[in-house]
């Protein structure tokens, strides 16, 4: 019987390096060609970070949150287990409320969390999630647990007196990004450690040859790899790619732009997936703390009310 990598990759598409840099695929459409949508802007982007603490030998889940509302009102949350409530939130964006530079201490569980932040030089682009300028560190117990930001490690270095490379243990779990507006969306992801910044994009838009009917088109670096055709039946389906090396499996549910408009939204997710996994997608186990290996998963929620 022959391995699972060797039976995927005679029915996946190949995406590496060196092709998606420079390769367009002349039969599929190029998604940055003939656009007349404005890209969707992102109003929230949620990241799922699984920390090791060394001390106690045990996992620790954080969930952070950038936001951002259509009024310009926004913020950052960070939430700590699955206690929704446990929770840590300061308003980014507005002028009279916001609290650029500062510290805040609690307890989760026993546990003293300090949180360290600084955003008073933090620069945006589109989305409500800082691009660099910033930095913000959550300490477990004194136990460096994340550390975020271009400006992260020389705040650790000055504030906590330790070693930045010696004491993060934190591994990206998940990203996820909500928009709202136009059916177009463009991202940039890195699927490993030692992987580079891939652009994905997905569209959808009118068929022109045929009947004009929705086409869903979804490329990784400017390559085409998934095109389908009378979305409204086929709303829901997957596809394996090659990324770096590693099977990344594509897919796509936009049965609520069709049948639930008003309050649904299209979900895209791409997941990572070691070759000797036989399902294509498997039960959620983030939460078992006997888990050795984390894979990524990076999902687009995209919903068409404005």
């Amino acid at each position: 019987m022959r391995d699972m990598v060797t039976c995927f990759s005679e029915h996946a598409v190949r995406i590496s390096e060196t092709t998606c840099s420079s390769y367009i695929n002349q039969d599929q459409p190029c998604l940055l060609s003939n656009l007349n949508l404005t890209p969707s802007v992102p109003n929230a982007v949620v990241f799922l970070y699984k920390t090791t603490l060394l001390s106690k030998q045990k996992h620790f889940l954080i969930t952070v949150t950038w936001c951002r509302n259509q009024l310009g009102q926004g913020g950052l949350n960070i939430n700590f287990g699955d206690h929704p409530s446990t929770s840590f939130k300061l308003n980014t964006f507005s002028r009279l409320f916001r609290k650029k530079k500062g510290q805040k201490s609690f307890e989760i569980d026993s546990s003293k969390i300090d949180v360290y932040w600084d955003l008073s030089s933090a620069t945006y682009q589109s989305g409500p999630e800082p691009v660099d300028g910033y930095y913000v560190v959550v300490v477990v117990d004194s136990e460096l647990a994340l550390a975020l930001g271009d400006l992260a490690q020389e705040a650790i270095t000055k504030r906590l007196k330790t070693d930045f490379t010696m004491l993060l243990k934190s591994v990206l779990v998940s990203r996820r990004e909500h928009y709202s507006g136009n059916a177009l969306y463009s991202t940039k992801v890195q699927f490993c450690d030692s992987g580079v910044n891939h652009e994905i994009m997905i569209r959808c838009s009118e068929d022109n040859e045929k009947l004009k009917q929705p086409v869903l088109y979804i490329s990784i670096d400017k390559r085409t790899v998934i095109k389908v055709r009378r979305l409204q039946w086929n709303f829901r389906g997957n596809q394996t790619v090659f990324v770096d090396g590693l099977l990344v499996d594509l897919m796509w549910d936009v049965h609520d732009w069709f049948y639930n408009p008003i309050s649904g939204s299209a979900v895209f997710m791409f997941k990572t997936r070691s070759g000797g996994e036989s399902r294509l997608w498997l039960e959620d186990k983030l939460g078992q703390k006997d888990q050795e290996r984390v894979e990524f998963s990076l999902l687009i929620y995209g919903s068409k009310s404005p």
